[in-house]
């Protein structure tokens, strides 16, 4: 994400001095669609953290559970994936 901006920014600097109704309507466009993904990679940045921390609170509060849910999906994921290597195997 981080490399597509800053590709439309070199974009957008490239294109600087080109004169036209039409590429300085596209810069705008770019502009805006480059704060909106700015706008939202924060917002998801935040959500992230904030669903870790809850995580990170939660195992704290609860370790001894945290570890069978853990042991249970990790049973479950072995049990699905030697199904699937075994039919691949036939």
């Amino acid at each position: 994400m981080g490399q597509l901006a800053d590709d439309a920014r070199a974009l957008m600097t490239a294109t600087a001095d080109v004169a036209g109704e039409k590429v300085a309507d596209a810069r705008k466009r770019l502009a805006a669609a480059l704060d909106s993904a700015k706008d939202m990679a924060g917002r998801v940045r935040d959500r992230a953290v904030e669903g870790a921390r809850m995580a990170d609170e939660t195992v704290r509060e609860h370790p001894y559970q945290a570890i069978v849910i853990a042991l249970g999906v990790g049973a479950i994921m072995g049990c699905l994936l030697a199904r699937r290597r075994s039919r691949n195997d036939d």
